[in-house]
C-alpha cells in the first residue's frame, strides 16, 4: 500500500481494534465462529475470520482452533459445506482452503478441498443459436450449489484458492479464467455471471467486479480489463456500504491501483455500523481484510501470522 505507507502506526490501533474485538466476540468454545455474536456456527464464517485475524496479525490462539473446526465439519469427499444438512451447498470450500492455507498442520484438509474443486464443476451444455443469453454456457466455473450453472464470485473465490495452493496453471484454473473473461460486460464490470439477455446489457455489480478482478490479476493483460478497473474506480468514489466497498478496494489493489484514502473510507463503512448496527462475520473481516492486504490476491490471502504492524 505505498500511498498509505507513512501513516502512524496509531492510526491502526486506536481506529482499528473495535473490529477485531467485535470478530473475537464472535469465536465460540468448539473453535468456530458465528456469523453475529451469540449465533451458531457457520463455516463460512468461520473462514472469513481466519482470513482477517490472519491479516491483522492477531490472536493466533483463535486461528488455529478455528482451523480445526473447519476440518472437523470437511467431509470425506473434500468439500466444506454452509451446513451438514446440506452437503450441496459446497461454496464455501474454497474459503475453506484459503483460510488454510499456511498451516502446515492443516495441509491434508487443505489438499483434499482442493481435489474437489478440480474435480468439480456447475451445469454447463452448449449454447443454442436461439438462446436469450450471449454468454458460453459450456465453459466450466463452479456454482453456489451443485447442479447447478457456474456464477462470479464462486468461480473466482475458486480461482483465487487453486493459485495460491500452486494450482495456477491447472487446466481448470486457465478455464476459469476464459469463463470469468466471458460473463464481463462489454461496457466494463461483473455482475452475477449474465452479460446480455434478450439483446439487453445487464448491469455491473461493485462487489463481483473488484471479486473478479482480483482472482484475474495476473492472470490477463491489464488492456482487457482497463474499462472494468475504470468502472471500479469511478463506483467506489462514494460508496462506503462493506461488501462492495471491501472487494472494490481489493480488485483495484490487486492491480496496482488501490485507492489513495482506502484505510479512512473503510473507517467511515465501520463507523456506519452505529447507526446501521454490527455488520456480519463476512463483512467485518472483508474490511479488515481490506484494510490490511498488501498488491496483489497472494498478498491478499497468503500466510501473515506475526506481522508487527498489525493493530
Amino acid at each position: 500500500m505505498p500511498a498509505e505507507a507513512g501513516r502512524p502506526r496509531r492510526f491502526s490501533r486506536l481506529m482499528f481494534s473495535s473490529p477485531l474485538e467485535s470478530l473475537q466476540e464472535r469465536a465460540q468454545p468448539d473453535g468456530g465462529f458465528s456469523n453475529l455474536a451469540g449465533g451458531e456456527y457457520r463455516s463460512d464464517a468461520t473462514a472469513w475470520a481466519i482470513l482477517a485475524l490472519a491479516a491483522a496479525g492477531a490472536r493466533p490462539d483463535l486461528i488455529e482452533p478455528a482451523r480445526k473446526r473447519l476440518a472437523d465439519g470437511q467431509q470425506s469427499d473434500g468439500r466444506v459445506c454452509i451446513s451438514a444438512d446440506h452437503p450441496e451447498a459446497f461454496w464455501p470450500t474454497p474459503l475453506a482452503v484459503l483460510a488454510w492455507h499456511g498451516s502446515p498442520s492443516r495441509r491434508e484438509p487443505q489438499s483434499r478441498a482442493v481435489r474437489f474443486l478440480l474435480a468439480t464443476a456447475g451445469t454447463h451444455w452448449e449454447k443454442k443459436t436461439d438462446s436469450p443469453i450471449t454468454h458460453d454456457t459450456a465453459i466450466r466455473g463452479w456454482p453456489w450449489i451443485a447442479d447447478t450453472h457456474s456464477m462470479v464470485e464462486p468461480t473466482s473465490l475458486s480461482l483465487l484458492a487453486l493459485r495460491v495452493t500452486g494450482q495456477g496453471g491447472h487446466e481448470r484454473t486457465r478455464e476459469a479464467v476464459r469463463m470469468l473473461m466471458d460473463r464481463r460486460l462489454p461496457k466494463g464490470g461483473w455482475n452475477y455471471g449474465n452479460t446480455l439477455v434478450y439483446g439487453q446489457e445487464l448491469y455491473p455489480q461493485v462487489d463481483n467486479t473488484g471479486l473478479a478482478l482480483a482472482a484475474l490479476a495476473g492472470d490477463v493483460p491489464p488492456e482487457e480489463v482497463r474499462s472494468s478497473l475504470d468502472y471500479l474506480d469511478a463506483s467506489i468514489q462514494n460508496l462506503r456500504t462493506p461488501l462492495s466497498l471491501g472487494w472494490g478496494i481489493l480488485g483495484l489493489g490487486a492491480w496496482g491501483r488501490r485507492p489513495v484514502r482506502a484505510r479512512d473510507r473503510i473507517m467511515e463503512s465501520l463507523k456506519r455500523q452505529e447507526k446501521y448496527g454490527p455488520y456480519d462475520t463476512t463483512l467485518l473481516s472483508l474490511l479488515v481484510l481490506a484494510f490490511h492486504a498488501r498488491v496483489g490476491p497472494a498478498g491478499m490471502f497468503g500466510k501473515r501470522e506475526g506481522r508487527t504492524d498489525a493493530p
